[in-house]
């Protein structure tokens, strides 16, 4: 029986991660279906398709899937027609958040992003309520063993990054999102390789949440990361320290 009760936990647990897994594809493959259908199929000429076939590939979407969503983006194959938006709200604690949307029903999306928000204490807000509180820009994490700081540096200030900064296991690059390909470029001239390489929105300040609100706010973030309308979240909480712990 111990050992049925075993297969079963096993069989239950690779279910969640595959359910999750199909999920995740079904949202890179909306954003490339979605950058195919305003710029063309082509990622030489279209960065936008580039960058999202790029963030499919890292996780290792099928390519079958990111080819069928282009055929759908350009027309060869039929489609939904999503557009794409850009929520802004507050959460527990007044952290703002930001989440980047692709729906092909505006009303329906705005239903379930306004009940989300509510049921982890937080509120939707008006365009413009916090996105103020974030720059739109070019983002790299790279491993710091794999790379001396000062050479790092002087790449990426050559390519026109605004700074590097040192964590406790990584290097974290930051860039006008305008330039964001040629800083990608100059990296790989130099076969530095990236843990992640994407334009998003990074906050200008933060809001330290602890206790109840930390826990809510966690719960904001799994449910809107949950919702197949959302490409992605944004926000400027920091966990205090004891909260985290």
């Amino acid at each position: 029986m111990a050992g049925h009760s075993h297969a079963a936990n096993i069989a239950h647990r690779k279910g969640i991660v595959d359910a999750k897994r199909g999920k995740l594809f079904s949202k890179l493959c909306r954003a490339v279906y979605v950058a195919a259908r305003l710029g063309g199929g082509d990622p030489d000429s279209n960065l936008k398709l580039r960058y999202a076939i790029d963030k499919a590939r890292s996780f290792s979407c099928p390519k079958e899937n990111i080819e069928r969503s282009i055929k759908k983006g350009i027309g060869e194959l039929g489609g939904a027609n999503y557009e794409e938006i850009l929520y802004e709200g507050f959460g527990p604690g007044g952290v703002a958040v930001l989440c980047e949307i692709l729906t092909d029903n505006r009303n329906r999306t705005a239903g379930e992003i306004r009940k989300t928000f509510e049921i982890c204490g937080g509120n939707l807000g008006g365009a413009g309520s916090v996105s103020y509180l974030f720059n739109y820009k070019g983002w790299f994490i790279i491993d710091n063993e794999s790379i001396d700081e000062d050479k790092l540096m002087e790449i990426a200030l050559e390519a026109g990054a605004d700074d590097v900064v040192r964590g406790e296991d990584v290097f974290e690059i930051t860039c006008d999102a305008k330039i964001f390909d040629s800083v990608r470029q100059a990296l790989a001239d130099h076969k530095i390789e990236t843990i992640t390489a994407e334009t998003r929105y990074i906050p200008t300040t933060t809001v330290e949440i602890d206790g109840d609100n930390a826990k809510k706010m966690l719960k904001l973030r799994d449910l809107l990361d949950d919702n197949d309308d959302v490409q992605s979240v944004h926000a400027n909480e920091v966990v205090a320290e004891e909260a985290a712990a």
